[in-house]
């Protein structure tokens, strides 16, 4: 595949976030023009628009831009370890692990910071815990992994509900809108973006690697591929990706399971492609969705998870049907 080639589909997607960025800073319970939000971002516009797009709305959008690349980048490279095409960023149990740390967070009366850095603490225990397990005192396999990690999830599931079962009636809103996912509370976005983009230049050069990787560990290894190093990077990155964006956004699901079948069947399976495009067609697909949550029953809000499942359940109907 040739630069061209390569660069083309993706500048399509860099203007559809585009797109869906300026859409979303201008849409809320006060509805402001294109020309006027691209005022504001030019240093112009009143103090009330100033302050309702730079200090509210625009860090929630990079925030949903964020988790939706971290998701589908990270579905992709599960993908790729599991050889399975229905891996997704959770199936390793690392959403029920920081679910379950965040929930206990918020019945001891913690919030803000104290949830999130409650739910990343979960979600890497998870990850050590599902890996550790999988290893044991041999060398893991893509199937053990993915057996141990639905059994982890499964018992995080179960520790989900007993918390919510003792939780105080008074919490339950709160901790049933953080499980389907809340980008209400979100305001620093730049860590997320700056793993995001720090991934996508890490991976690029190994987009070759990754596609052999894909075709199984025998041939990776005829070919030359340091398989299991590759396999720990790959595991690693997509938990640490993972990780980070239940820590902003709670349990969003579809993602990471829906973007990378969809850009396979228009883009091909060229890893050097799929990851940098899954980065720009996750966030954005999460941007649109959270503009819906902000705007169809306004000025209730849906929690984004509910809209991206809504989302995500026909598409991967319709792409099972057209691939049947």
């Amino acid at each position: 595949m040739t630069l061209a080639e390569l660069l083309r589909p993706l500048l399509l997607l860099a203007l559809a976030a585009g797109a869906a960025l300026l859409l979303s800073v201008a849409t809320g319970s006060v509805s402001l023009a294109p020309d006027q939000v691209l005022a504001v971002f030019g240093g112009g516009g009143s103090e009330l628009q100033r302050t309702l797009i730079l200090e509210l709305r625009l860090p929630r959008t990079l925030s949903a831009f964020a988790t939706g690349g971290l998701l589908a980048v990270a579905g992709a490279l599960m993908q790729v370890l599991l050889r399975n095409p229905l891996a997704d960023p959770y199936i390793l149990g690392l959403s029920g692990g920081a679910a379950f740390a965040a929930l206990l967070a918020m019945l001891s009366g913690l919030a803000g910071w104290a949830v999130s850095g409650s739910a990343f603490a979960g979600a890497m225990f998870a990850t050590l815990l599902v890996f550790g397990l999988a290893h044991g005192r041999g060398s893991w396999t893509p199937a053990r992994l993915l057996l141990t990690g639905v059994v982890m999830a499964s018992g995080w599931g179960a520790l989900i509900t007993l918390v919510l079962a003792l939780a105080p009636a008074r919490q339950l809103p709160g901790m049933l809108y953080w499980l389907m996912g809340d980008l209400s509370q979100s305001a620093s976005p730049g860590p997320a973006l700056a793993l995001l983009v720090g991934v996508c230049v890490l991976l690029m050069p190994l987009g070759r690697t990754l596609n052999v990787l894909a075709r199984g560990p025998l041939q990776a290894a005829v070919l030359g591929v340091s398989v299991r190093p590759l396999e720990w990077l790959v595991y690693l990155v997509a938990s640490l990706m993972t990780a980070t964006a239940v820590t902003i956004a709670g349990t969003v699901g579809f993602v990471g399971l829906v973007v990378p079948h969809l850009l396979r069947l228009l883009l091909g399976n060229d890893q050097r492609l799929i990851l940098p495009a899954c980065a720009l067609a996750g966030g954005t697909l999460l941007v649109l969705a959270d503009t819906l949550a902000r705007g169809v029953v306004a000025p209730e809000q849906l929690p984004v998870g509910v809209v991206t499942a809504m989302i995500g359940v026909p598409t991967f109907l319709y792409l099972l049907y057209r691939n049947r």
